[in-house]
């Protein structure tokens, strides 16, 4: 017998779309299982023939995702604590003049715009938002393992950064070698052991982390575990697409043929 799941969770595990996109399509009246309109919650096999009318990928194409290079002081999400959200940046004066996308900014864009992935209000770099379900499951569903590349910058600072024994300049020459291996693999964060991780210098007071996965405050944690303390951090990569030369607090479209 054929294991059945759940018709939203099929049209996602089959790349059409989120979970909750599926279910919007499936009240629409947009999918069919064997040549019948589907119903919600409704149970499938492999064997169920599903198909999805072009309305559905219309309004997929409808929807966009922006690049943003997010400035200190703003949260990922929705405004907390007095901080604005970082999607307040997205406005026609604040996209990069030399975005390639054919897009032409409307209104609707801004609304629903998720992020994909967080970043703390004291980092910096490239943050992903989105409308568009397939790109917040490719980044943040519990299977993602797409790569997400930062800058970081640290002093040594073994008794705490106002403690004694700071080291802020050539970081590196202090900084033990069994340190940084510890830093690639073999940290754990609330009870949880880290994915393996990329660490390597980039030059004597900034690290380059690549990581896939992405908890609360990770690198910063992960680096108080060894004694250093972050003292700037930014995001330059999602999977491939790159903060490249986008402006600090500007944005621009995810372009049609890019992929994370």
């Amino acid at each position: 017998m054929q294991e059945s799941v759940r018709i939203n969770k099929r049209l996602a595990e089959m790349g059409l779309c989120s979970r909750r996109e599926a279910d919007e399509w499936v009240a629409r009246g947009w999918v069919t299982v064997n040549g019948q309109p589907a119903q919600t919650g409704q149970a499938v096999t492999a064997a169920d023939q599903i198909e999805v009318a072009p309305a559905a990928r219309q309004q997929q194409d409808e929807r966009v995702t922006i690049v943003l290079h997010k400035p200190v002081g703003y949260v990922s999400g929705l405004p907390e604590d007095g901080h604005q959200s970082a999607a307040v940046l997205v406005q026609p004066g604040t996209r990069w003049r030399e975005d390639r996308s054919p897009r032409r900014f409307a209104p609707s864009h801004t609304r629903g715009l998720a992020p994909a992935g967080r970043l703390d209000i004291d980092s910096t770099g490239l943050l992903v938002l989105t409308q568009d379900g397939r790109v917040a499951k490719a980044l943040i569903g519990a299977d993602s393992g797409v790569e997400k590349e930062y800058l970081v910058r640290v002093h040594w600072a073994p008794n705490g950064p106002q403690g004694p024994g700071v080291v802020a300049q050539n970081v590196q020459a202090v900084f033990a070698p069994e340190l940084l291996q510890r830093l690639r693999h073999g940290l754990q964060i609330d009870g949880r052991v880290l994915k393996a991780a990329q660490v390597q210098w980039q030059n004597p007071e900034q690290l380059r982390f690549v990581l896939r996965e992405g908890m609360k405050r990770q690198i910063r944690r992960m680096c108080e575990q060894v004694g250093l303390h972050v003292v700037g951090l930014k995001r330059v990569r999602i999977g491939r697409v790159q903060l490249g030369q986008l402006p600090l607090g500007q944005w621009r479209y995810l372009g049609p043929s890019e992929r994370f």
